[in-house]
């Protein structure tokens, strides 16, 4: 069981709430932030039954196997700029990660951290009334994962060959986090969007296939617009802009 006590004092006056099981710490979270919960409440679990991913996609959840929590935000930002706190959230996780674990990751628009080309953690942020609320699946200690999923997840444990403590790399994301939407609310979209595609291979001059829906694009990337999109270049010049959907390597 992770270490609540410990990670509530290294927070000093941050609210941490942890469960033994949960549907879903993004469900818990929204019920918080009705009740009025302050920004910055933490609503995590040792294990969920119904983990959420982006597009209606479940998130396993592992019982002690990862770290499966939620936040609660509330930021003076303008609704264009909401697309920003994914990114940011993004940042700030892939830096705690290797700043306590020593893995380096990367980045994957809008919302995926990999370790080479397989994901270790996703993130998803969701308007709730006058608060975002943003989930967050790292996966830590797992060994394995099932068949349809082993050629494209992995864990930190998978990724250096140790087990490691979740405490830490709780604490230092919710710090990081933190820092990052500070950067955001007070220096503004453009420095996040600067922050991103430097720290991300996936930006600028990869090649992907991107799903939309029942069709796949093809082409490389060309950075992002002034509201996060991303830009997809085809082979014969002409570009789409990119609201939503997978990216993978080509």
């Amino acid at each position: 069981m992770l270490n609540v006590d410990f990670v509530s004092e290294s927070l000093e006056n941050r609210t941490v709430l942890w469960l033994e099981q949960t549907d879903s710490t993004m469900l818990d979270a929204a019920r918080l932030a009705d009740g009025g919960c302050p920004s910055g409440t933490v609503v995590g679990a040792e294990e969920q039954t119904a983990g959420q991913g982006r597009h209606g996609r479940g998130w396993l959840s592992g019982k002690e196997e990862g770290l499966y929590f939620s936040t609660v935000l509330r930021l003076p930002l303008q609704p264009a700029q909401q697309p920003m706190v994914t990114m940011a959230v993004g940042l700030a996780v892939a830096e705690a990660i290797t700043s306590t674990t020593g893995i380096p990751v990367d980045l994957r628009w809008p919302n995926d951290i990999l370790v080479g080309d397989r994901k270790l953690c996703g993130i998803l942020v969701q308007q709730h009334n006058s608060a975002l609320v943003c989930g967050i699946g790292i996966n830590v200690n797992q060994e394995a994962f099932p068949q349809e999923l082993a050629p494209i997840a992995t864990s930190l444990l998978l990724s250096s060959g140790r087990r490691l403590a979740r405490e830490p790399i709780l604490i230092e994301a919710l710090r990081a986090m933190d820092r990052h939407l500070d950067i955001l609310v007070n220096q503004g979209t453009e420095a996040i969007l600067q922050l991103f595609t430097a720290a991300s291979s996936y930006v600028s001059g990869r090649r992907v296939v991107v799903e939309q829906g029942d069709t796949l694009l093809r082409g490389t990337t060309a950075g992002l617009d002034a509201s996060g999109f991303l830009l997809l270049r085809h082979d014969d010049g002409s570009q789409t802009l990119i609201l939503a959907g997978g990216v993978r390597p080509e």
